[in-house]
């Protein structure tokens, strides 16, 4: 399989909310980095997917420009938009995602998008106000990385690194 028939395999799995095919997809030494877990890697970057897929409301995602930039990286855009479930507001989430191929497998996936732009959007006037700060930040994570671990806990699924300890 072409390594953009693996992104678009991810993507379409994740339009649908499949985890299982986007978890199929990685790596199982997969590392996987964005801007509101921070690093995640192997099973916590599987059940992170498996944890938004399964709580996810309003939802729909489209995909665009899945491009090889090499003979292992790709690059794609893609937005989802959704109900955010701490607040209930709507976001529409536009993000570039770097993706690495290897052995048929995504060895590293690096999320990118504009936190303070989400923040306005999930926290309304508060994250308009804070969401460019690190500590606003830290603080969105550090609650975001919680959820995942006791996601995790709930689900039986052992964390591979410490930092979700």
């Amino acid at each position: 399989m072409a390594n953009e028939e693996i992104v678009h395999r991810f993507y379409s799995a994740f339009q649908k909310l499949d985890y299982a095919t986007m978890q199929d997809c990685y790596d199982d030494e997969i590392i996987f980095l964005d801007p509101a877990f921070g690093s995640l890697e192997s099973s916590e970057a599987k059940a992170m997917w498996e944890m938004l897929a399964k709580n996810a409301k309003n939802f729909s995602l489209v995909y665009t420009d899945i491009k090889a930039v090499d003979e292992e990286y790709i690059t794609g855009k893609w937005v989802a938009t959704y109900t955010f479930s701490a607040t209930g507001r709507r976001v529409v989430n536009r993000i570039n995602a770097y993706l690495r191929i290897q052995n048929g497998k995504i060895t590293e996936h690096t999320d990118y998008f504009n936190f303070w732009k989400w923040a306005r959007q999930a926290f309304g006037l508060s994250g308009w106000l804070l969401g460019w700060s690190s500590f606003f930040q830290s603080q969105v994570r550090a609650k975001a990385l919680e959820n995942l671990r006791k996601f995790m806990n709930k689900n039986n699924v052992s964390a591979t690194t410490q930092s979700l300890s």
